[in-house]
C-alpha cells in the first residue's frame, strides 16, 4: 500500500472512532476540509508538520498515522 494511502486510511479510522466528520477535523486542526479529504483518499502528500498537527488534534502519536506500514518488496 502506498504510504499516502496508509496515512489516509489511518487518519480516517481514527477520525471516525472519535465520531468526527471531515469538517470537524478540519476545524479542529486548522486545515481545509478538502485537504483532509485529499489526505484520506491518499492523493495528498502531507508534510511532517501536517502529520504532527493531525496527530495532536486526534490525540495520538504521529506514529499512529503510520501504523501497519509494510516494507515494499
Amino acid at each position: 500500500m502506498d504510504i499516502r494511502a496508509l496515512i489516509g486510511k489511518n487518519v480516517r479510522q481514527i477520525r471516525q472512532k472519535r465520531r468526527w466528520s471531515q469538517e470537524d477535523l478540519a476545524f479542529e486542526s486548522g486545515l481545509h476540509r478538502t485537504y483532509i479529504s485529499g489526505i484520506e483518499r491518499g492523493v495528498r502528500n502531507p508534510t511532517a508538520l501536517v502529520i504532527e498537527q493531525l496527530a495532536i488534534t486526534l490525540h495520538v502519536k504521529p506514529a499512529a498515522l503510520l501504523a501497519n506500514w509494510i516494507e515494499p518488496k
